[in-house]
């Protein structure tokens, strides 16, 4: 659980890098996204690895839409496959 905080908190860290106003939208739709998965078992770590890498694919193509350099991605990759 732990690890998900701290990628749902970089997710939103991202979303102050966009367009003004576009951060309500991702904001609430990382928040939808986040409390939908989450009774995922803890212990799956094959749903978990899955879910964590599509919410760093999904943050790339995001940033990239808005044309935000995805080095600020970095540290949401280091998370999602540490």
């Amino acid at each position: 659980m732990e690890k998900a905080l701290r990628i749902y908190a970089e997710v939103l860290r991202l979303v102050r890098r966009l367009p003004e106003d576009t951060r309500p939208y991702y904001a609430k739709y990382a928040r939808e996204n986040f409390v939908n998965y989450r009774e995922v078992e803890a212990g799956d770590d094959q749903a978990l690895h899955e879910l964590f890498h599509r919410a760093y694919k999904h943050s790339l193509w995001v940033l990239n839409k808005y044309s935000v350099d995805e080095s600020a991605a970095d540290k949401l990759k280091k998370i999602c496959s540490a």
